[in-house]
C-alpha cells in the first residue's frame, strides 16, 4: 500500500528560495510514491486571493503540485490562517482538493483526523475572535471584492499586527487547549488526530475517557522542509531538501 503523507506550514514565499526549492523537490521525489498528500493548511505565507495565480511565483507552485495529481496522487489542502483565501480556482490550478476545516481519513486503516490545528488554540482569545472573522462568508466575499492591491497591503498590516501580538503572548496562550484536544477527539470518536499550526512538532499521547489516543503536531518549514509519512510500518518523519 503506498503511504500517506502529511505537512503543514510550509509558508512557501519567494523571499525563501530553498525552501520553495524543497518543495518542488518534494513534488518530484518522495511525493511521487504516495497514494495521497494531506498539506494542513499555510501552504503560503500569504494568499491574497486566487487572483494571485496572476504571479509567477504562485503560478510555479501551482504548476509544482498539478503535476503530482497528474502522477495519480490525490492531494486535499486544508486554508490556514496565512491563506484561508484560497479558493476554487487555485483548486483548479493545482489539481488538489480543498478540504473543510476537519475530516477523518482512513490512514492504514485508522481513522485519523486532521485539521490545520488553530481552532485548537482556544486560550488565545483575541487570535479565536479574528478566526470567526476569516470563516465567515459574508466577510470573505466582502474582502475578495476588494482590488488586489488593498488586500496586499491589508494582508501586511494584520501579518505585522500578529508578529507583535505573538511576541508578548506565552507559551500556553498560543498552543492547543488540552480541553479542546479531548473535545476533537470526543466529537469525531477517533484515536489519532494530526495536525499543525503551531510550528511544535511532536507526538503527544492522549488519554480521552478509557482510550488511548495520539496527536501528531507537523513541523513547520521555516528551517528545513519535512513531511509525516505513514504506511502499514507506522509513522515517520522525514526531512527533505532542495
Amino acid at each position: 500500500m503506498r503511504p500517506t503523507l502529511f505537512l503543514s506550514d510550509l509558508h512557501l514565499s519567494p523571499a525563501r528560495p530553498a525552501l520553495v526549492a524543497a518543495f518542488h523537490a518534494f513534488c518530484k521525489g518522495p511525493a511521487r510514491d504516495a497514494g495521497e498528500v494531506y498539506i494542513l493548511g499555510d501552504l503560503f505565507d500569504a494568499w491574497f486571493g486566487d487572483d494571485q495565480l496572476r504571479e509567477p511565483f504562485a503560478r510555479e507552485i501551482a504548476a509544482s503540485l498539478h503535476a503530482l495529481a497528474k502522477s495519480g496522487v490525490r492531494i486535499g489542502i486544508m486554508r490556514g490562517n496565512r491563506d484561508f483565501l484560497l479558493g476554487d480556482a487555485f483548486a483548479r490550478a493545482s489539481g488538489a482538493t480543498l478540504l473543510p476545516e476537519q475530516v477523518v481519513v482512513d490512514v492504514a486503516g485508522t481513522p485519523t483526523l486532521i485539521l490545520h490545528g488553530d481552532e485548537l488554540c482556544t486560550a488565545d482569545r483575541s487570535y479565536q475572535r479574528f478566526r470567526v472573522l476569516t470563516h465567515s462568508r459574508g466577510v470573505l466575499r466582502a474582502v475578495l471584492a476588494t482590488p488586489y492591491s488593498f488586500r496586499r497591503g491589508l494582508g501586511r498590516v494584520l501579518r505585522g499586527h500578529s508578529k507583535r501580538a505573538s511576541k508578548i503572548k506565552s507559551e500556553r496562550i498560543t498552543d492547543v487547549a488540552p480541553n479542546a484536544v479531548v473535545a476533537a477527539f470526543r466529537a469525531h470518536g477517533v484515536q489519532r488526530m494530526v495536525h499543525g499550526h503551531t510550528h511544535r512538532p511532536a507526538r503527544h499521547e492522549v488519554r480521552v475517557d478509557d482510550r488511548s489516543c495520539e496527536r501528531w503536531v507537523l513541523a513547520d518549514w521555516y528551517d528545513h522542509g519535512s513531511y509525516l509519512e505513514c504506511s502499514d510500518a507506522g509513522m515517520i518523519v522525514r526531512n527533505i531538501s532542495g
